[in-house]
């Protein structure tokens, strides 16, 4: 069975960024509003950070769960692992998520400035300096024979799909408006050369917009 890469449940706001401008240690997604752009799948019984009991079922609950379905490694953007750029000035930085991660497999963070490998709870960060290509068999090789999750943020998005190597993409659309940032889009069709495409809004406000490889 192919390895696929795959996108999950990646948010972008109705303009099309999934981040805005001015990331900061303090403002992970900068101008961009997470708490509104997330509302979605943090109200679902599926949420991993869920305390207490209880939580929406349906569409969203179900692509929740399927976040980590078969997956076996990650791929992100620098930016998605933290707010620094340039060269690393140490490697205290260990990314936004505590000493659990939410990841349990692999993960490529993309970069041109390399730092020594570490390991968080059952996640084992690597830093590699290569094109979409080669750091794809790399995460491949890692995921031992499981699907491969393409974790944003959107201008990685973007190389990858540009690079002919998405498999399939599901992006979550917020109804807010972001106005600049990191854009995965102006409009979903730009894709449609490419994948086909299922649209199906929820009850929670977001549309999700389903693409698999044609």
């Amino acid at each position: 069975m192919a390895q696929l890469l795959r996108v999950q449940n990646f948010n972008v706001s109705r303009d099309g960024f999934g981040s805005g401008e001015h990331q900061s240690l303090e403002r992970p997604f900068g101008s961009a509003d997470p708490e509104t752009m997330f509302a979605w799948c943090r109200a679902t019984a599926s949420w991993p950070g869920r305390t207490d009991p209880g939580g929406s079922r349906g569409l969203d609950d179900y692509l929740t769960r399927d976040f980590s379905h078969n997956i076996g490694a990650e791929i992100m953007g620098r930016n998605k692992f933290g707010p620094q750029r340039g060269p690393w000035q140490d490697d205290e930085w260990r990314g936004w998520w505590g000493d659990e991660p939410p990841f349990h497999t692999p993960v490529f963070v993309m970069t041109h400035h390399e730092r020594p490998s570490f390991t968080l709870s059952d996640t084992t960060f690597h830093f590699v300096d290569g094109d979409p290509a080669s750091v794809l068999e790399q995460a491949r090789e890692a995921a031992q024979g499981k699907d491969v999750r393409l974790g944003g943020g959107a201008t990685v998005i973007r190389e990858f799909l540009d690079a002919g190597l998405v498999d399939t993409l599901h992006v979550a659309v917020s109804d807010v408006r972001t106005g600049a940032g990191s854009r995965l889009w102006e409009s979903p069709d730009e894709l449609l050369d490419r994948f086909h495409r299922d649209v199906v809004p929820s009850p929670s406000g977001v549309t999700h917009h389903l693409f698999w490889r044609k």
